[in-house]
């Protein structure tokens, strides 16, 4: 037998948060957006390093397997962090605007992606299914 309130008993009110805690809320949802930039840059450097990685004088296209796996998990945090959908466009918008820039010519004739061989393109492809794949997953899912 569980005991059962006296008739004129209310139920507690549920406690208000201090007054800072939206404003903490806020900073921590601000800095989780910037960490998902900062990451994206350096998962989008780290893609160009390995982007021209041989085994036995053959690209083995180690860059494709980190921008597929890297763009999931930085659309995951993105995400999280945020507490919005829209954040995940946070890091595929850095992670676009670094392959673009990859993509282009320098001065001297340079390139750092080249469309010439296949884990440059596997890379780019990779990278942007993996932003939209989490994209398309966050349009489905229903709101919180």
């Amino acid at each position: 037998m569980t005991p059962e309130a006296p008739s004129g008993a209310q139920p507690p009110e549920p406690r208000k948060p201090p007054a800072y805690a939206a404003a903490v809320d806020l900073a921590l949802r601000v800095v989780g957006g910037v960490l998902a930039v900062v990451a994206a840059l350096l998962t989008a450097v780290l893609e160009l390093l390995f982007a021209t990685v041989r085994v036995g004088g053959h690209l083995i296209g180690v860059s494709a397997l980190i921008a597929l796996v890297g763009n999931l998990a930085l659309s995951w945090f993105a995400y999280r962090a945020v507490g919005k959908r829209w954040a995940v466009a946070l890091p595929a918008l850095t992670w676009f605007a670094i392959m673009v820039v990859a993509a282009g010519r320098t001065d001297e004739g340079d390139l750092l992606l080249t469309g010439d061989n296949w884990v440059g393109l596997a890379t780019i492809v990779t990278g942007s299914m993996a932003f939209a794949i989490m994209g398309f997953r966050l349009i489905l899912s229903p709101a919180r």
